[in-house]
C-alpha cells in the first residue's frame, strides 16, 4: 500500500506538472532554483508545491534543477540573482544551517543573501539496517553493536549531509563503536545496505520510504518525537529511550535579499495555501515528508536555532569539507 501511493504521487506529478490558466501561461514564470537534481525528494517537494502556488499567483512555476556542492552551487546562483521577484529557492538544512560551519569560505552570507518566505517540508531521519542484521529495535541493535569486535560501520548520503550529522551526534548520544562510510548520494548507500555490503545507514523518510514498503531494509528508529504517520509501526528513538534525539532534513524557500516585502508576503501567501490544500498535503504525505506551515518570520528562527544546533555538533566533531 506504501509503495502504491508512492508511485501514484510520482505518476501525478508527471501528468500534471503545472495545471494553470491561461492568464498564468502568459504571465512572466517564477524561477525556482533547487540545489539537487531532477527526480529526487527535494525535487519532487518542489514541484508539488510548485503546482499549487503557481496557480495561486497566476504564474507559471518553472523548477530549475542546480546540483551539487552540498547546494552552494544553487545558493550562489540564487544570491547574485538581482531581476528580484521572479526567483526563489529551496534553502535547506545544508544552506542555511550546516554549511557556514562545513566551508572556510562560502561565495553566499547564509544569513543576509536571503530572504525567508515560509518553510516546506521536513524530513525525519530514519536509522536503518540490512535484513541479515539480528535487531529489530534500538535496544537490539546496541547490543549486537557492542557484539561485534571492529565496531559497526554506517552509510550516509555524504560528508556534511543531515544523514551524516545526524548519525554522527548518535553516536556520540549512543557511545557506540561506528564508524562513519560516505556515498555520493542516499540511492548507492541504501542500495549497499539491501546488499548487506554496509550494515546500517542513516536515510531520510522519502528516500527510505519505498524500501521499507516493500521490506528491503528493517528501520531500527525515527529521530522525530513523534512517529511518522506513513509509518506508524516504526518506534521513534524517544521512546525507545534516546532522550531528546531529533533530528530531520528540512527545506524551506526564500527569496534573494532585495526582493520587496509586498513581493515575499505574496510568495508567503501562496506558499501556505499550497500547503493547506489537502491535494498538496496528501502528495507530501505520501512521501513520508511532514509540511510545515508557517510565516517567514517562523521559517527565520527555525533556520537560526537549526544553525545554532549544528554548528555546534559540526565544530565539535571538527568537520570540515574543505
Amino acid at each position: 500500500m506504501l509503495r502504491k501511493h508512492f508511485l501514484a504521487t510520482l505518476a501525478g506529478l508527471a501528468l500534471t506538472p503545472f495545471a494553470l490558466n491561461a492568464h498564468a501561461q502568459d504571465a512572466k514564470p517564477l524561477e525556482w532554483v533547487v540545489g539537487y537534481a531532477a527526480g529526487g525528494g527535494s525535487d519532487i517537494v518542489a514541484r508539488t508545491i510548485a503546482e499549487s502556488m503557481g496557480a495561486s499567483l497566476g504564474r507559471p512555476v518553472i523548477i530549475n534543477n542546480k546540483p551539487g556542492a552540498g547546494t552552494n552551487i544553487a545558493a550562489d546562483y540564487a544570491a547574485r540573482h538581482k531581476d528580484f521577484g521572479n526567483l526563489v529557492f529551496s534553502a535547506d538544512f545544508a544552506t542555511l544551517a550546516a554549511n557556514p560551519f562545513l566551508f572556510s569560505k562560502l561565495s553566499y552570507n547564509a544569513e543576509k543573501d536571503f530572504q525567508p518566505v515560509g518553510l516546506l517540508v521536513r524530513f525525519p531521519m530514519f536509522l536503518v539496517v540490512s535484513n541479515n542484521v539480528p535487531a529489530k529495535n534500538l535496544k537490539e541493535f546496541t547490543a549486537w553493536a557492542k557484539g561485534q569486535a571492529n565496531g559497526v560501520n554506517w552509510a550516509s548520503a555524504g560528508p556534511g549531509s543531515p544523514h551524516h550529522l545526524v548519525g554522527e551526534l548518535f553516536r556520540e548520544q549512543s557511545g557506540l563503536s561506528l564508524t562513519h562510510v560516505p556515498y555520493r548520494g542516499a540511492a548507492p548507500a541504501i542500495q549497499d545496505v539491501i546488499g548487506g555490503q554496509v550494515p546500517a545507514m542513516w536515510i531520510d523518510s522519502a528516500t527510505v520510504y519505498p524500501f521499507l514498503a516493500t521490506n528491503k531494509v528493517r528501520a531500527i528508529g525515527v529521530a522525530s518525537p513523534q512517529r511518522v504517520a506513513t509509518m506508524p509501526d516504526v518506534p521513534t528513538l524517544q521512546e525507545q529511550g534516546l532522550q531528546g534525539f531529533e533530528g530531520y532534513a528540512w527545506q524551506g524557500l526564500v527569496a534573494p535579499t532585495g526582493t520587496s516585502t509586498e513581493t515575499v508576503a505574496q510568495f508567503s501567501k501562496a506558499l501556505q495555501t499550497a500547503l493547506a490544500d489537502t491535494r498538496t498535503r496528501a502528495r507530501l504525505q505520501a512521501l513520508g515528508v511532514e509540511p510545515l506551515p508557517g510565516t517567514p518570520a517562523q521559517m527565520g528562527s527555525y533556520a537560526k536555532a537549526e544553525r545554532e544546533k549544528w554548528g555546534r555538533v559540526i565544530t565539535k566533531l571538527g568537520v570540515k569539507l574543505d
